[in-house]
């Protein structure tokens, strides 16, 4: 599936919920779907800075494709990092970086999150573009 196909996806599940506390309760639930992350990469390094939480998040190249792993202490923010993981991980570092992530805006996130939790949304995906960038060279 492409970027946007998962966006589309995503979209669509959030769709089927007509209250923001059903549509917090699904993040929830994503978040616990979320594979934990082995402590070895719970390092300072790979700490994302600007997230009110700490959030850890990995990752590697596979096959020419950027792979992400994440976890976080807070039940909301792993729900966060699972969506932006689903989205971006097992894609090219050249797709991650020029992908537009409008599944944010259009599942209502951005309107329902505190600013401190919008910020660390940000400082996700802008840590995931990096590591996209970073990588790039060898894809």
């Amino acid at each position: 599936m492409s970027i946007n196909d998962t966006q589309e996806e995503l979209i669509e599940e959030f769709g089927l919920f007509d209250d923001w506390a059903d549509k917090y309760e699904y993040l929830i639930d994503l978040g616990k779907k979320l594979p934990g992350l082995s402590d070895e990469f719970k390092t300072e390094e790979n700490v994302i800075k600007g997230c009110q939480s700490r959030v850890w998040l990995h990752a590697f190249m596979q096959d020419g494709k950027l792979i992400f792993q994440a976890d976080s202490e807070a039940v909301i923010v792993k729900g966060l990092i699972s969506m932006l993981i689903r989205v971006l991980s097992g894609h090219s570092p050249a797709d991650i970086m020029k992908a537009d992530l409008y599944f944010i805006d259009q599942i209502g996130m951005s309107q329902h999150l505190a600013q401190t939790r919008s910020n660390g949304l940000l400082s996700m995906v802008k840590q995931m573009k990096n590591y996209a960038l970073a990588y790039s060279s060898q894809a």
